[in-house]
């Protein structure tokens, strides 16, 4: 059971214009740069990193202190990460060099034994493994290894892929189940998903095992981290194993479970190893728990965590507006293990799933500017009540601000992003021998290898603003295969024409995607519509929370209400069933943009009594929405997803 599925290499697609042209831009023009700055202490007013001074001093260039969380490292490689896609796309000398530079540190720090980790060896070295539930000592090992993988098929340089597969081949040592190995697996999931990506580079199949390792001890009894909580002496804890997807063994989840982002880490290893070893069962682990979590965890946006406790799930259909944590990396987390899950089946409900998050509870967590980081994604703000009830989130005020900040003190979202952002061309298709398919619709240039032959592929459309794609298809000579293209779960009326003439999809569908079989030749043109009416969104009755409200989006973009345009006191703003919505092209806004505007109503409140009778009369109001990842670019004040309807 390998994959159905194989994505397209960064190297051979590039995405030339549209919204995704002009968000990869700020990545590499302006986020990237800015990162680094943020990462040597550089931006006033952001919180302070030192990550790159912890390498520095680790790599004995000078003395000084470690500084910051046990995992701040990994901001490093996470950065090193996107620089490697924006590289491919965006060459640049200067930047390279810095990373080069970056790597050297790296590789300076690196102990005798292969070991790299700033935290333990400049704060003590006689904790190394001794607290895998919190120090996140294989969390950083799997960013190392992913940051190294993609510098080397983005440059051809080895020289960090050498320091990964060192510190890679230690580690096999330290793990595993046999004499004087240690049976433990990290509390936060990251090097399961890593240590694949190093197989399929290096073809060393003890990577895979180790991955394996890793996934079927998780969880196993006696349970690791008590046993090593226990030699700590430690009699408190914070959080129970189900905040570490460690409450069971891995083949016994059903649902989506503890720390959201870890989760997603986790299961993107478990699809993985599926994908490599033929596992069906593990596969069948993946299938059940997306289900749950997309029917009844998951927010509109494609956030998910809905509390700040442990920035966790909780419970089927336990999805606040107000106090919603949805942490940007946990939405970066459900696009890597969409993209996974849609290369073992090519469904079109986990492409819809990747739509819905990367439009919304991805893009979000960065401003239009790329110079400041969302890292919780509320669907509903009232700044000051936010502000004054951070008691109930058990002390996370800092990460509950309802602006972006310039940086954080955990600084993981902002190098999730523009990693995401920077690698986003392996997203948009795929291919097998002889069927290239469509997932996402994105103007961009694509090559493709199809049963020896060479097809390349233009995409022109300004989606999601517009309705229109068009894909021109050059084949290297005339040759039968098959172009599957995604009609998206939210679209109620698609066209598709071929040369100008129009084709009924109904024969062609299989799990959503529009499967055209000719003999493609040079310049052959397909047309594809996708209509695009503002929809009424309703949620299910058991998310208690939207009863009586709606929400609107347009194509795969959902909408919100910002104070700047409509107001203070948002949740009096109520719609009516029978109002007329309609879009309107704001050419000043962000560049350009479509809002929607409608008629609504408020109530007309006399006095200043708390309670009245409900002899209240309403008066007309203009409402103005944008799109939800735009809003906080502009003044401050409240905002809601959710819009009362009457």
């Amino acid at each position: 059971m390998k994959a159905l599925l194989t994505p397209v290499s960064i190297h051979n697609v590039r995405i030339t214009g549209g919204l995704f042209r002009e968000r990869l831009d700020v990545v590499c023009q302006k986020a990237i740069p800015y990162q680094w700055s943020a990462l040597n202490d550089k931006v006033t007013g952001a919180a302070r990193s030192h990550a790159v001074d912890n390498f520095r001093i680790a790599a004995g260039e000078y003395e000084g202190k470690f500084y910051g969380k046990v995992f701040q490292d990994s901001d490093v490689y996470k950065w090193l990460e996107a620089v490697s896609y924006s590289l491919v796309d965006s060459p640049n000398a200067e930047l390279e060099q810095i990373a080069d530079d970056v790597i050297d540190l790296i590789s300076k720090s690196q102990q005798p034994d292969g070991y790299v980790n700033t935290y333990i060896t400049l704060v003590d070295p006689t904790q190394r493994w001794k607290n895998l539930r919190d120090n996140h000592e294989l969390y950083c090992a799997g960013h190392l290894i992913e940051a190294a993988v993609a510098y080397y098929c983005a440059t051809g340089k080895a020289k960090l892929l050498e320091v990964a597969r060192r510190f890679a081949d230690y580690i096999d040592t330290v793990f595993g189940t046999g004499e004087n190995q240690l049976p433990g697996y990290p509390g936060h999931e990251e090097i399961e998903l890593a240590l694949v990506k190093l197989y399929r580079v290096t073809g060393e199949e003890r990577y895979l095992s180790l991955s394996k390792y890793f996934i079927e001890q998780r969880g196993t009894q006696p349970h690791y981290f008590e046993i090593e909580a226990a030699a700590r002496n430690e009699t408190e804890r914070q959080y129970d194993n189900t905040y570490y997807q460690a409450h069971l063994p891995v083949r016994d989840h059903h649902t989506a479970e503890g720390h959201a982002v870890r989760a997603m880490y986790l299961y993107c290893g478990v699809t993985d190893i599926a994908l490599e070893t033929g596992d069906r069962g593990l596969f069948d682990v993946c299938k059940r728990v997306w289900d749950n979590m997309v029917s009844r965890r998951m927010y509109i946006t494609g956030g998910i965590g809905s509390v700040a406790f442990g920035e966790a799930f909780t419970f089927d259909y336990d999805l606040p507006n107000d106090l919603a944590y949805a942490e940007t990396c946990a939405a970066v987390g459900v696009v890597f293990w969409g993209h996974r899950m849609l290369q073992h089946e090519a469904d079109r409900k986990y492409a819809d799933v990747i739509e819905r998050a990367l439009y919304n509870g991805v893009l979000s967590g960065m401003s239009f500017e790329g110079n400041s980081y969302f890292y919780v994604n509320p669907l509903e703000i009232w700044p000051e009540s936010r502000e004054k009830r951070n008691d109930r989130n058990r002390g996370r005020q800092a990460r509950l601000q309802p602006w972006r900040q310039k940086w954080w003190e955990v600084a993981c979202c902002p190098s999730n992003i523009a990693r995401l952002i920077a690698s986003l061309g392996q997203y948009i298709y795929s291919s097998s021998n002889d069927e290239i398919f469509f997932h996402l619709y994105v103007d961009s240039e694509a090559v493709f290898d199809v049963n020896g032959d060479s097809v390349s592929i233009k995409q022109e459309t300004s989606y999601p603003w517009d309705e229109k794609v068009t894909i021109r298809v050059y084949p290297q000579r005339t040759k039968e295969f098959t172009i599957a293209v995604r009609v998206p779960g939210w679209c109620r009326r698609a066209q598709v024409s071929v040369n100008g003439d129009p084709l009924d999809i109904t024969p062609y569908l299989e799990r959503g995607y529009a499967k055209i079989r000719r003999e493609w030749r040079e310049g052959d043109r397909i047309e594809l519509v996708f209509a695009m009416p503002v929809e009424r969104i309703h949620a299910n009755p058991q998310v208690r929370v939207n009863c009586g409200k709606v929400a609107l989006q347009r194509g795969p973009v959902v909408y919100c209400l910002e104070e700047v345009d409509n107001g203070p006191v948002l949740a009096d703003v109520s719609l009516p069933k029978s109002t007329e919505l309609t879009v309107s092209y704001d050419k000043d806004l962000f560049g350009g943009i479509p809002v929607i505007l409608a008629r609504g109503e408020r109530r007309i409140w006399s006095g200043d009594s708390l309670y009245a009778p409900a002899t209240y009369e309403t008066c007309p109001v203009e409402i103005r929405a944008i799109p939800y990842f735009l809003w906080a670019n502009r003044s401050p004040g409240e905002m809601t997803v959710w819009i009362r309807e009457c």
